[in-house]
This record gives C-alpha cells, structure tokens and sequence, in this order.
C-alpha cells in the first residue's frame, strides 16, 4: 500500500523551512483567518491561486471548481461565497479563469464525457450567448481565448447576481468583484474590465467587459 510518505517528508521540509524563516508564522496563523479576497478560480493543478498573486497561507480565501462556475444552484459555491462575505468580510471577490481551459474545450467537442456534460452545459450556454461574436466553433486558439474571457465575464456577473453580493451592497458593505483571466504561458494575470463595486454599475462593467473582447476579436479578423 502506498502511504504517500514522500509527501509526508515533503511537507515535514517546508514546515521546518517555514519555521526556519518566521517563528511566529504558524502560531499566528493558527489565531487568524482576516483574508481580504476571495478567489473563485479553475481546479487545474496549473493554476495555484496563493503562489500565481504571492499571498501567504491566511491572507486569500479559495474556492476552485472545473472551470471557475458559479451556478446559482450550487450550494457548495453559494456557501463558500456567503461565508466569505458575511463572516470574514472579504472586500474583493475575483472569478479567475486561465487560457488552455480544459473544462472549455471540452464543452464545445462532440464527445460525450460523462457526468460533468452537465456541468460544462453551462460554458456552452455562454457560447451560445456569445454566438454572433465568437463565431462559428472551429476550435482555434482564439475561440478558445475568448471563451475562456466570456466565460470569465459570465461567472463574475453570476457573482454580482447572488443575494449575498446584492444584500451586501444594499447594506453598505465594501465589496468589489473582478474579473481576470490567467496566462499559462507567462504567468500572467490579465484583467478583463470587469470590476464592480455596486448594482448600478454592473451592466456598464459588463458592457466594458464584453466590448473589449469585441475589440480583440476585430483585432484578430484585421490580421487575418
């Protein structure tokens, strides 16, 4: 039986490496949980929220899911978020998705999957949103980017649809929610114009969101 024991010895190293650095670092965090973010980001192992921002343990609330959904019957999802807002009173949410999304690509091939079709219908729901922009699915690298964006978009104005978001809002609270999306190929985040920080400017953020990707895909037709 194979107990993981080099991940044992791994993790027995960096307590002692981070112990070695701050004395103090694991007793403090023990007596605190005062993140100001919530990440709702993509489950690929590619994509690690703390490492890809440079935030410490303690200091960036996670929740991760295939390909950074927020679905409103998703209690998992809600309860992350409600605890986020309410409890830890987190000022900024950011929905991250990464170019090279599997979840993606997967919801617009033909071959069935099993199970999580029902989950990818969602991104086709986008697509099919988005139709006249994107374009005729052929697969292309852009497609996919622009997909990944919208789909980005789509979840960051799901956040800002939630009661839990509205009822802050209505009551004063300072929250702003992002959308951003993660380059694998540089290790980059890119921000998508959508930041919200109210109701009333939700859909003139999500106007500016998808006019910019309007722009990219003008951009790639003129080079082409």
């Amino acid at each position: 039986m194979n107990r993981l024991n080099d991940l044992f010895e791994k993790n027995r190293s960096w307590s002692e490496r981070i112990t070695e650095q701050d004395p103090e670092f694991f007793s403090t965090l023990a007596n605190q949980q005062a993140p100001d973010y919530l990440w709702i980001g993509c489950s690929d192992s590619r994509v690690p929220a703390n490492q890809i921002v440079d935030l410490l343990p303690g200091e960036l609330f996670v929740h991760r899911n295939v390909s950074n959904l927020v679905v409103h019957s998703d209690m998992n999802c809600l309860s992350v978020l409600q605890f986020a807002v309410e409890v830890l009173k987190v000022k900024h949410i950011m929905v991250v998705g990464h170019y090279g999304c599997g979840g993606v690509r997967a919801a617009m091939d033909s071959a069935r999957h099993g199970l999580i079709d029902n989950w990818l219908s969602h991104i086709r729901d986008v697509y099919i949103q988005y139709r006249d922009l994107v374009g005729p699915w052929q697969d292309t690298v852009e497609q996919n980017e622009r997909l990944c964006e919208l789909n980005v978009i789509e979840q960051a104005h799901n956040v800002c649809n939630t009661t839990i978001v509205q009822d802050a809002w209505d009551r004063g609270q300072e929250l702003t929610v992002h959308g951003w999306v993660y380059s694998l190929t540089n290790g980059q985040v890119i921000d998508l114009d959508f930041c919200v920080d109210g109701r009333e400017r939700l859909d003139t953020q999500l106007g500016s969101a998808v006019a910019r990707v309007q722009r990219l895909v003008s951009n790639q037709g003129s080079d082409d």
